[in-house]
């Protein structure tokens, strides 16, 4: 075979791989939580509450494998082998996954401290916390898939009268999801801002004079993303976020009572703006990381002003709802 030969069956097969990685890094579109909760109970008059909630976790899940390219975060071949930023992007969806699968496990299912686990999302819950980029002795898109089932099992038995299972939508419930949800985005905010470096002073015993820690802490520190990690924090955050909006417009559904009686649904919208806003299409073909107020984007810090917006009002709204 000639060189010229070799040298155009290496620039073919590059260009193939260029093409289906960017085909891959395309992020799902959004659905309607109504919808999928309709088409998941079979278009059920009565919807049991919490129906929205547990479908829109189903349908969430399956994307990882609706979407294109697949789940990709354990793959071992080319292309996806060198992609990182879906690979990241799946990884947040599945963080704010799991803050909710922990939460519906441990209190929306359960109707006081010592009512007893439900054995379905008991189940899906192990199940999603498998390493998300584990391949043996079972790879993790086949554990994800056994929570998906679990769940359908659980969504099943809340339209079933004859069934234990249970959805409570309570104010005390909601609360306690926004605590994993707020420190969900402050950490993605905090990381987002560290794209450019900044200066940070130590305030974890902050605020209690008897509090103590473990080990002594510098008073300061210079906090700084590593730059070819800035890119893959930010398609966490937009994974994240794309998890979270469709989470909370699922949310206002179950929660209508208690959010109108609290006058909050406005404040959930606001919410819900912020993460749409956060998710617009990025137009360039890489992560910019200009300075703050320098001559180029700084991609990163945009997202973190979403994210710290809908954190501040998460945090409002969840004080709002923990009032009697």
């Amino acid at each position: 075979m000639s060189k010229s030969k070799i040298i155009a069956g290496i620039a073919a097969v590059s260009v193939i791989f260029y093409a289906t990685t960017i085909y891959w890094s395309a992020e799902p579109a959004n659905f309607s939580p109504t919808q999928v909760t309709e088409e998941l109970t079979k278009n059920n008059a009565d919807i049991a509450v919490g129906s929205y909630t547990t479908a829109t976790l189903i349908k969430t899940l399956q994307t990882l494998d609706d979407k294109n390219g697949g789940y990709l975060s354990n793959s071992v071949l080319p292309p996806a082998i060198l992609m990182d930023n879906m690979p990241s992007w799946e990884y947040g969806l599945l963080e704010q996954s799991r803050d909710l699968m922990l939460v519906l496990r441990r209190d929306l299912s359960r109707s006081q401290t010592q009512s007893t686990e439900n054995k379905d999302l008991q189940r899906a819950h192990g199940s999603l916390n498998v390493e998300h980029t584990r391949l043996f002795p079972t790879n993790a898109n086949s554990e994800y898939k056994k929570t998906v089932a679990e769940l359908k099992v659980y969504l099943a038995k809340l339209s079933d009268s004859q069934s234990d299972a249970q959805f409570y939508a309570r104010a005390d419930n909601l609360a306690e999801w926004f605590k994993q949800v707020e420190k969900r985005l402050g950490s993605l905010s905090q990381r987002l801002s560290a794209s450019v470096g900044q200066y940070r002073i130590n305030t974890d015993l902050s605020g209690d004079l008897g509090a103590e820690q473990s080990t002594l802490s510098p008073q300061g520190a210079t906090v700084k993303t590593a730059w070819l990690d800035i890119d893959n924090v930010f398609w966490e955050a937009r994974g994240s976020s794309w998890a979270l909006y469709h989470y909370l417009k699922a949310a206002r559904l179950d929660f209508k009572g208690v959010l109108e009686k609290k006058n909050a649904l406005a404040s959930v919208d606001q919410i819900i703006l912020e993460l749409e806003a956060s998710l617009q299409p990025v137009s360039s073909p890489m992560i910019l990381n200009g300075a703050g107020f320098g001559m180029f984007a700084n991609h990163s810090l945009v997202m973190a002003n979403y994210l710290s917006r809908a954190n501040a009002a998460v945090i409002d709204l969840r004080r709002l709802l923990e009032q009697g």
